[in-house]
């Protein structure tokens, strides 16, 4: 992209470091955020702050970085209402970075291409690698878009913030792979907590355990980032665990339409249902590991009453 500038909306514990990253890497940000607090650290950062978003309207790119596709739209609303009015310059970009409904960001880049007169297009590039790798620029970005000559105009943002940059498809093919790469965080973040909760009621220590499987077949990056945090229950937001639900059910949606079985996305989606049940949602991932302790706790109970199911 010749010119280095961008808007960038959602400054939240992912978005912040991205935004300041590009920053860091000589971008003009202009920033919209709900919190009046986050813009005005990005500006003492060097960036500059927007009064809503549509004031971000010719931006030649600009990133939505929010919880949902829900919370992009009603953003973006007062932006494709003024492009209704005067559409942007042709090759004008939204990317959305964060994790949406494959099929969702689909019909999100449809309405924007009518909205702008054909002259926006809506490429979907979500993010993994947490606010470890939001901070250090060393995000994993999966991108979907229609043209790749849209893709390699991006690409240098994209460099700014991560260390691995793929375009996977057409639009909805990044947001696909981020639901493959949940499924796995997902569940083996599931499966770490019900194993050390197995091996502390049965006398093991967990610590211990983790080091053990590191050096196997069992050891992996979750293991080694999210394994930590496990053993010492620390549920110190990173990143809040009710979204994990989220991503499940579109490996659910996205399993439907291609006709596969997903039978652990399946079972990870009652469990995190679960963690919201339990109201612990706004926690850290790893608090999975205290909703199957307080699920052992009421196995255990209905053990010693003897009413588990036959």
């Amino acid at each position: 992209m010749n010119i280095q500038r961008a808007g960038f909306v959602g400054l939240g514990l992912m978005g912040a470091p991205m935004a300041t990253n590009l920053l860091r890497d000589g971008w003009s940000v202009t920033a919209w955020n709900r919190s009046p607090a986050a813009l005005e650290d990005f500006r003492n950062r060097g960036g500059e702050v927007a009064g809503d978003v549509a004031a971000l309207r010719d931006e030649p790119v600009t990133v939505f970085m929010l919880p949902d596709l829900g919370y992009i739209e009603e953003a973006a609303a007062g932006l494709l209402a003024s492009w209704a009015d005067t559409p942007p310059a042709p090759g004008t970009a939204l990317v959305v970075m964060s994790s949406v409904s494959p099929e969702g960001v689909r019909e999100f880049g449809r309405r924007v291409r009518e909205a702008s007169a054909g002259n926006a297009v809506v490429v979907d590039a979500p993010v993994s690698g947490g606010t470890k790798g939001a901070t250090e620029g060393t995000l994993a970005i999966m991108a979907g878009a229609d043209d790749e000559a849209d893709f390699r105009r991006l690409l240098p943002m994209f460099e700014a913030m991560g260390a691995t940059v793929r375009r996977l498809g057409p639009l909805g093919a990044g947001s696909l792979a981020k639901a493959c790469n949940q499924l796995i965080v997902g569940t083996t973040t599931a499966a770490l907590a019900e194993s050390a909760e197995l091996a502390e009621r049965s006398g093991l220590e967990v610590a211990a355990l983790y080091e053990v499987l590191a050096g196997g077949l069992a050891g992996s990056r979750v293991l080694d980032v999210v394994g930590p945090r496990l053993v010492r229950k620390d549920y110190t937001l990173t990143g809040p665990a009710k979204f994990m639900h989220k991503d499940l059910s579109f490996v659910v949606e996205s399993a439907e339409a291609a006709g596969t079985a997903v039978p652990m996305a399946r079972a990870g989606v009652e469990l995190y249902a679960e963690l919201k049940r339990q109201g612990l949602g706004d926690q850290d991932l790893a608090v999975v590991r205290q909703t199957i302790s307080n699920l052992s706790r009421t196995t255990a109970d209905a053990a010693k009453r003897g009413t588990l199911p036959q």
